[in-house]
C-alpha cells in the first residue's frame, strides 16, 4: 500500500527524500492524479482539523478516494466530544491507570508522535492510542479523579505544534514507522431491544407520527422490542440492541452522538455515523461521484482562487451549495455575477470549499429509496408551486412542499436505478434516499441523502405496512446475524 504525507506547507516537513512523498494539501484536494491510486494510505499533518477546513477536508476526500486516512474523518469528529473520547478510550483504561500511577501530579499530558513518546516508559500507551485512534501527531491529557486516571481530551496536533525540543524526535519516530496496522466490539443476548430516536419538536423530521407508529408496529411484528427516545436519553443506549435514528442529522448535532456512542457500544445501527458524515457533506459527494465516473451535474469545487471559473464552466443561474445543506436549506440559486461573487463569498466564511454546479430545471426529482443493498421505493418529488426547489421555505404561506407520488420500482426508468444504487452502494449499506434528476435521456445523480424521508400515505404509496416490515427486517437479520457470531455490519 503506498503512502502519501500530506502537509500545509512541504517546508514544515523535512523527510521528503527518505520518506512517503509529501504533498500540499491543495494540490491534494483539487488535483485529479491523486485519485488514481486507490490504495493509498493518506497521513494528514495538516495544521487545522476544525470542521470545514483543510486537514478536514483532506481525510474526507481520501475516503472518497477509497484511500485509507490517517486520521479517519469520523476520528476528527469523535475528538470533538470528551464523552465519546472516554467512550473510545475505554478500553485502555486499565492500561492507564497502570502507565500514570507512579506520577504524584493530577494532571498530565503525553505527546505521541507516530506510536511514540520522548520518555521511553509511556510508549506502550503511546502506541496504543495511535493504534486505537490512526492519528499520526496527537496530545492526550489525562486527569486523576477520585483517586483514578481519566482520558480529558485528546487533540489533534499539525507539525507547527511540536514543540521545537521534540521536532527531530517526531520526524524519527515517523521515519521508523513507514513500515507498520485495528478492531471494533460486538453485541448480543435476549429479545432484541430497538431504540427509535425521534425529536417531536424538530421541525424537519424524516418520518411523521403514522409512519413512527408503523415503524413501531412492524418491530413488534417481528418479535422485537422498540421503544422511543429522545435526544435526552443519550445515557441509555447501552440497554438497547439497536439504534433506528428517525430526527434529522447532521455532524455537529446529537444525532451524530447518539450514532457514534451507538457504534460504539456495539448496537445495529441505521443511520451509521460514517453514513453521516459522508452524506451531510456535497464535497464529498461531489468527489465520490467524479471519481467513479457516476453522472451528476457539471459539477466544481469552489475556494477562494477559483471563484472566476464559475461561469465559464457552469453558465449562469447555476446552483450554490455549503456542504452541510439539507431539506431545500443551503442551496441558493444565482442568476447574475453580482448574486454569484456575494453568495460564493457569504458561503466561504463558512467553509473552505462550496459545491456549485449547473442548474437543471426539472418537473420533479426522482427519489430511491435503499437499504442494505436494494431498492426499497421509488417516488417522485415534485416541486413546490411556483419554485425551482422541492421546498419552498420562504413562500407567503410558510413552508411549501411539492407534491410526494410513490410508484412501483418497475415503473422508474431502468437508468434511475441502476445509477442510485451504484451511488448508494458506495456510502455503504445503510439506509439511503439518492435523488435523481432526468432531462430526457439525460440523469444526473443530485445527492445521497443518509436519512431518508418516510412518510406515511408518501414514500409507502405502493408497499403500505409492507414498507416498515422490511426496514424492521434488516434490523433483525443484522441482530440474529450479531448473536449467531456473523460479522456484525
Amino acid at each position: 500500500m503506498n503512502s502519501l504525507i500530506v502537509v500545509e506547507d512541504p517546508d514544515d516537513w523535512p523527510l521528503g527524500e527518505s520518506g512517503p512523498p509529501v504533498v500540499p494539501a491543495r494540490s491534494y484536494l483539487t488535483d485529479p492524479a491523486y485519485g488514481e491510486d486507490r490504495s493509498a494510505r493518506v497521513f494528514n499533518l495538516c495544521q487545522s482539523f476544525h470542521y470545514q477546513k483543510l486537514g478536514y477536508y483532506v481525510s474526507l476526500l481520501a475516503e472518497a478516494r477509497g484511500h485509507r486516512p490517517w486520521p479517519p474523518a469520523g476520528t476528527i469528529e469523535d475528538l470533538q466530544s470528551q464523552n465519546l473520547v472516554q467512550v473510545l478510550t475505554s478500553e485502555l483504561a486499565q492500561l492507564v491507570e497502570q502507565t500514570l500511577a507512579p506520577l504524584k501530579s493530577a494532571q498530565f499530558e503525553l505527546s505521541v508522535y507516530f506510536g511514540l513518546n520522548v520518555a521511553q516508559r509511556y510508549n506502550v500507551l503511546a502506541g496504543q492510542l495511535f493504534k486505537l485512534l490512526q492519528v499520526p501527531l496527537l496530545r492526550a491529557r489525562f486527569e486523576r479523579v477520585k483517586g483514578h486516571w481519566q482520558t480529558r481530551s485528546i487533540d489533534l496536533i499539525g507539525i507547527n505544534d511540536i514543540p521545537p525540543e521534540h521536532r527531530q524526535f517526531a520526524f524519527d519516530a515517523a521515519a521508523r514507522h513507514f513500515a507498520r496496522r485495528s478492531t471494533g466490539p460486538q453485541s448480543a443476548a435476549r429479545r432484541f431491544r430497538i431504540a427509535i430516536l425521534h425529536n417531536p419538536e424538530e421541525a424537519h423530521q424524516p418520518s411523521n407520527a403514522p409512519a413512527l407508529r408503523k415503524f413501531a408496529a412492524a418491530a413488534t411484528a417481528l418479535g422485537m422490542q422498540p421503544e422511543f427516545i429522545l435526544p435526552g436519553d443519550f445515557g441509555r443506549l447501552p440497554e438497547f440492541d439497536a439504534l433506528f435514528i428517525r430526527d434529522t442529522t447532521f455532524v455537529h448535532h446529537y444525532t451524530y452522538r447518539f450514532a457514534r456512542r451507538a457504534k460504539a457500544e456495539g448496537l445495529v445501527v441505521i443511520d451509521d455515523p460514517d453514513s453521516i458524515l459522508k452524506c451531510n457533506n456535497k464535497v464529498y459527494l461531489a468527489e465520490l461521484l467524479a471519481h467513479h465516473n457516476l453522472p451528476a451535474p457539471r459539477t466544481l469545487l469552489i475556494h477562494r482562487d477559483n471563484i472566476d471559473q464559475i461561469v465559464p464552466l457552469l453558465a449562469l443561474p447555476c446552483v450554490l451549495k455549503q456542504p452541510d445543506s439539507s431539506f431545500s436549506v443551503g442551496v441558493d440559486k444565482v442568476s447574475d455575477e453580482r448574486e454569484l461573487r456575494a453568495k460564493v463569498a457569504e458561503l466561504l466564511e463558512m467553509s473552505d470549499l462550496i459545491v456549485a454546479q449547473e442548474w437543471l430545471p426539472t418537473e420533479f426529482d426522482w427519489r430511491v429509496g435503499i437499504l442494505d443493498g436494494r431498492v426499497i421505493f421509488v417516488c417522485k418529488y415534485y416541486m413546490a408551486h411556483g419554485h425551482w426547489q422541492i421546498i419552498d421555505h420562504n413562500s407567503e404561506t410558510g413552508r411549501n412542499e411539492g407534491p410526494t407520488e410513490a410508484l412501483a420500482i418497475g415503473e422508474a426508468p431502468e437508468d434511475v436505478v441502476t445509477i442510485a444504487l451504484q451511488a448508494a452502494n458506495l456510502i455503504g449499506d445503510g439506509f439511503y434516499g439518492v435523488d435523481i434528476k432526468q432531462s430526457g435521456n439525460r440523469c444526473c445523480i443530485i445527492e445521497v441523502n443518509d436519512n431518508p424521508n418516510v412518510d406515511a400515505g408518501n414514500e409507502d404509496g405502493v408497499l403500505k405496512d409492507a414498507l416498515y416490515r422490511e426496514v424492521m427486517g434488516v434490523f433483525l437479520r443484522r441482530l440474529e446475524q450479531d448473536r449467531s457470531g456473523g460479522n456484525p455490519t
